[in-house]
């Protein structure tokens, strides 16, 4: 891939140095040349290019943080069972269950 860029980058070169010494060209025609015809096509190649090896890289990276998001939350589970024994009643906390409120809203129906 590096080698198809770098033989495009000298044929721009050329290009731009033969506009910049030609006896009718100009500098700024040279500059032209280089960006257009050569900076900006192949940052766009080499960007659609690099896709596969960015997309790989995340999904690489998106594994390693879920396999150490499931070993932090392992080593806290075993850390919480080993701290504290399971109470018997899901709800063992000594408080009062909460109460219903008193000031409900009831939809009525008007007769028309």
């Amino acid at each position: 891939m590096y080698l198809v860029v770098i033989a495009w980058m000298y044929v721009v070169l050329m290009m731009a140095v033969a506009e910049a010494f030609s006896p009718q060209g100009t500098v700024l025609g040279a500059l032209v040349t280089l960006v257009f015809y050569g900076l900006l096509p192949l940052s766009i190649v080499m960007y659609l290019m690099g896709t596969p090896r960015r997309r790989a890289a995340r999904r690489r990276a998106e594994a390693d943080e879920a396999a150490q998001a499931t070993k932090a939350n392992q080593a806290d589970e075993a850390a919480t069972a080993a701290r504290a024994p399971a109470s018997p009643q899901p709800d063992d906390g000594g408080h009062a269950a909460a109460a219903q409120p008193i000031d409900t809203f009831v939809a009525e129906r008007k007769e028309s």
